[in-house]
């Protein structure tokens, strides 16, 4: 008889070459909202360096979480599942008490505590994913049946709803893509995920025409040049950005349409500004890094060797992904406006921290020492431990 040795291999180091690309990532969000917002900083604040200092604060507050969850064993996280929900949802709740919520231009998306602010959906989307990879984890028998997945889906549409009375159109769609994509990957069967795929398709449209304004926006998205001035403004500014800057950019710090032109320029639309600066060719090199981050979350997901560091793994990738891809189509013109920063690059420190808090999570299961390669489905399943 042939005797099998097991084979002991030495833990992992960690995915390296992620944190390195976020870190990068991070420095040149810094140095792009330097370039867009100092003009407004000066005229508006006094400081050309306003919104960069702000965002230092945010950087050194999200490398020191990031570094906490390099080191926190991710397993951990399990028994934070309900946890996550509740305060999530008590927190998007929160924004509607007055006094403690926050309202900008017509939204009230976050809550103030003197200056300091906190935006509750950008914490939702993450305490999504992670209450979602735990159950999925702990209910693997159940999710080839509708009632099988009705908790996540009843806790994805809570905070759906939650969201979209703040309003805030486009994270509720990164929710219900999240959603989507988790209940696709935990490994229902089709006719189950068509179930929940034909009633979300559907709110869109729904969603879009119970608010007037949605409405006008759709239709400065279809024709912007009819309400040049109103509707169709921020849309064609940032139209003007991309073409401006041609194949190469007119160079670093060189944007024109930062100077009160294009609205938000720190912030939701920041790539218009990159697109002016750095051209067609910055843009792609750095969508490449976006790319190369993507790649790197889904690779470690698929080489953990349980399924709550897969699901919780791949769930933190899309989070990214998703929010990447959505704010590049509204600032080209793809889809309809909606607000919706880039992570790890946009002016805010609540989508920072917690976009570096979740890639701190990645590198931990990354370095996590089980068998790389194993298919979800051969698993053990009791690796997930309650």
């Amino acid at each position: 008889m042939k005797v099998y040795k097991a084979k002991i291999q030495a833990k992992p180091r960690g995915d390296i070459p992620l944190i390195v690309c976020v870190c990068l990532m991070v420095c040149f969000g810094c140095l792009m909202i330097y370039s867009a917002s100092s003009y407004v900083g000066e005229v508006q604040y006094g400081d050309s360096l306003y919104f960069v200092k702000k965002q230092i604060l945010g950087v050194v507050a999200g490398g020191a979480v990031m570094a906490f969850f390099c080191f926190f064993p991710y397993r951990k996280l399990y028994k934070f599942r309900y946890a996550a929900v509740v305060i999530a949802a008590v927190l998007l709740a929160l924004v509607f008490v007055p006094g403690v919520g926050v309202t900008n231009y017509g939204a009230t998306r976050w809550i103030g505590f003197g200056s300091f602010t906190i935006q509750p959906s950008e914490i939702a989307k993450y305490a999504f994913a992670l209450f979602s990879a735990a159950y999925f984890a702990g209910h693997y028998r159940k999710v080839k049946t509708i009632k099988g997945v009705l908790p996540v889906l009843v806790v994805g549409c809570l905070f759906c709803v939650l969201v979209i009375l703040e309003p805030n159109m486009s994270i509720t769609m990164c929710i219900g893509i999240l959603m989507l994509a988790i209940v696709f990957l935990s490994g229902t069967n089709l006719k189950a995920f068509a179930v929940v795929l034909v009633p979300c398709a559907l709110a869109v449209p729904v969603l879009i025409i119970a608010e007037p304004y949605r409405l006008e926006r759709l239709s400065a998205f279809l024709d912007p040049w009819s309400s040049p001035l109103d509707e169709g403004y921020q849309l064609i500014q940032s139209l003007y950005a991309l073409g401006n800057g041609g194949l190469f950019g007119v160079g670093l710090f060189n944007s024109t349409q930062k100077y009160r032109f294009l609205p938000f320029a720190e912030s939701d639309f920041i790539l218009s500004v990159m697109g002016e600066e750095l051209g067609l060719v910055g843009i792609i090199v750095f969508f490449c890094a976006c790319a190369f981050i993507i790649w790197r979350g889904m690779r470690i997901a698929r080489r953990c060797g349980e399924p709550f560091g897969y699901l919780l793994a791949a769930g933190f990738t899309l989070v990214y992904g998703i929010q990447v891809v959505i704010n590049a189509l509204v600032v080209s013109g793809t889809i309809p406006p909606t607000g919706l920063p880039l992570p790890l690059i946009s002016s805010g420190n609540t989508s920072l921290i917690i976009t570096m808090a979740s890639m701190g999570v990645l590198f931990n299961i990354s370095r996590s020492g089980l068998e790389a390669g194993v298919p979800l489905g051969g698993l053990a399943r009791g690796a997930v431990h309650n």
